[in-house]
């Protein structure tokens, strides 16, 4: 394995940096400004429009694609390092570059599994930011980590499909420019094959009897810079049976593709927000005197700090290799590494916030400074694309199964 970054990578990571520099972190104070003013705290600050914009005149655009005729067909090896950078800053950098979720994996289905009509109503303002788009999977009532336990019906009705059910946690559904909800549910409930039982279907939001019913917090966050997490409800919510994605039974291995790239996607963003927790911490222990002396001189602090770039660089290399064997012999090949970097990379980096929180004293846990949303962002994800223990059992298994 070749860790060091191509031509076209370098390129990509300079430009994203500056881009950085010059554009995303100034804009993260004036986003909040903006919010505060707007009639409701789910529009869009401008600030947001003229990030994309410029992302846009940059070439800074889909990235995240790696099919050449939608995205920028990089592939996963050297999206890995952009991603990581803008996971600095998560609530910003990726909606500017239109490389947020939950779009990414919607734009990926549609892409991989959608019909030509289904791609140009929906895949096309996808890819120019002109709409946003949630993706309907998680239930209340059921442990929604495992996929055969949904219960949304999807019934077939004539030329129509008739939906109901109920959902939470639906990013992006709470954004005034979400326009289509991809929705997984049971089309054959009583099917002998659970993976089999499955299907999608693409669900405009102006459809009746779909309400997105209030808003889900996140550690007592809203996350108005993603959308927002909803409760909706789907009540006998009818479209037309060409508003089925892929094939009939086809929903469960649709999710396992989607989640994928979606879960190195975060692992690589998270290494990001873990470098600048680390960036912020070495600034305030420069800057701050106790007991007598900086809190860098402090041998804690110096504990901290090092565990912390010693982390990092075990993770980074860890998701490297992930995104090098998923191009190399495809995500089924790479599905123990996927899930390696899943268990590890949420909980180091959630350690690593911990740290920069106390470091921060009172700061780390105030809206002064970026920490607490961040750490609040890392814990999420222990939970957000299967649990940790989820992806434990089944790496242990897949250990296990080698001895017999």
């Amino acid at each position: 394995m070749d860790f060091g970054f191509d031509a076209r990578t370098e390129e990509l990571r300079q430009k994203l940096l500056a881009f950085m520099d010059e554009h995303v972190y100034p804009a993260e104070a004036v986003a909040e400004e903006q919010r505060a003013l707007l009639a409701s705290p789910w529009d869009t600050p401008a600030v947001v429009g003229e990030l994309k914009a410029e992302a846009r005149r940059q070439g800074l655009w889909n990235l995240f694609l790696p099919d050449s005729e939608y995205g920028a067909g990089l592939t996963n090896l050297q999206y890995a390092p952009l991603a990581e950078i803008t996971g600095r800053s998560p609530h910003l950098a990726p909606t500017a570059l239109n490389c947020a979720a939950p779009d990414t994996g919607n734009m990926e289905v549609l892409t991989q599994f959608g019909d030509e009509q289904q791609r140009k109503q929906w895949l096309e303002p996808l890819l120019a930011g002109e709409i946003r788009s949630a993706f309907a999977m998680t239930e209340p009532e059921v442990a929604s980590s495992d996929a055969t336990n949904i219960t949304t019906l999807i019934e077939r009705d004539g030329d129509e499909y008739v939906i109901t059910g109920r959902k939470w946690y639906i990013s992006g559904a709470m954004n005034p420019d979400c326009r289509i909800f991809i929705v997984m549910g049971k089309t054959d409930p009583d099917g002998p094959d659970i993976r089999r039982q499955q299907s999608m279907v693409l669900v405009p939001r102006d459809t009746p009897g779909l309400e997105v019913r209030r808003a889900m917090q996140v550690y007592g966050y809203e996350d108005h810079s993603h959308g927002g997490h909803a409760k909706v409800v789907f009540d006998h919510v009818r479209v037309p049976v060409t508003n089925l994605v892929g094939e009939e039974g086809g929903g469960f291995a649709i999710a396992q593709a989607r989640l994928g790239p979606g879960r190195i996607h975060h692992c690589m963003r998270l290494i990001g927000m873990a470098e600048r927790a680390i960036e912020l911490m070495c600034r305030r222990a420069v800057a701050r005197t106790a007991f007598g002396k900086p809190l860098a001189q402090q041998g804690v602090v110096q504990n901290w700090i090092a565990d912390a770039r010693v982390a990092v660089e075990q993770l980074r290399l860890l998701v490297l290799k992930t995104a090098w064997m998923m191009d190399t012999v495809g995500n089924k090949g790479a599905h123990t590494e996927i899930q390696a970097i899943k268990i590890a990379t949420p909980r180091t980096v959630v350690d690593i916030l911990d740290k920069a929180v106390q470091l921060h004293g009172a700061g780390g846990v105030s809206q002064d400074f970026p920490l607490a949303e961040l750490w609040a962002s890392a814990r999420t994800l222990k939970l957000a694309d299967g649990p940790d223990e989820v992806h434990q059992r089944s790496l242990a298994y897949r250990e296990i199964k080698k001895y017999g």
